[in-house]
Parts: C-alpha cells; sequence; structure tokens
C-alpha cells in the first residue's frame, strides 16, 4: 500500500515474490537443454517440468524469430544438396 501511495506501483496492483521453484526452474533452463536434464535426472516431479519447460522457451519476440526461422540456404542453388545441377 506505501509502494504505491508513492506511486512505485500502480493502484489496486501488488508485488508477491517469485516462487522458489520458478527461480530453480527458470536457472535450470537458462544452463541445459530439457533433454539432458531428463536424461540426467531418474524422477522430475511433473510440476518441475512443467516450469522448467516454461522458462526454456525464448521470451521476446526477436528471439523467438531467430529460433523458428530454419534457414537451410536453400534458396541458393549451389547450397543445396547435391549442389548445382547444370
Amino acid at each position: 500500500a506505501a509502494a504505491a501511495a508513492l506511486g512505485l506501483l500502480p493502484l489496486g496492483k501488488t508485488q508477491s515474490p517469485e516462487s522458489l521453484l520458478d527461480i530453480a526452474a527458470r536457472k535450470v533452463a537458462e544452463k541445459w537443454p530439457f533433454q539432458r536434464v531428463e536424461e540426467r535426472f531418474e524422477r522430475i516431479p511433473e510440476p518441475v517440468q512443467r516450469r522448467i519447460v516454461y522458462w526454456s522457451f525464448p521470451r521476446s519476440e526477436r528471439e523467438i524469430c531467430m529460433y523458428s526461422s530454419f534457414n537451410t540456404g536453400a534458396e541458393d542453388p549451389a547450397a543445396a544438396p547435391g549442389g548445382a545441377v547444370t
């Protein structure tokens, strides 16, 4: 309430601290691909798996575009498998 009165937070909005599960899942997702986590640990509780998967995906639009473009160089006939046919 005091922070809202000072104009630090929008009225009616409160901030709650991030859960330990989210903090840990985010740190794991930043360092290791989910496949390696699955291979390394025998039993991972489902809620933990869901949060790691959630934090594994990129957040910014630029990163999403970068990871979703599958440019294999096939536009250039010489770069296509087998090279250019002449």
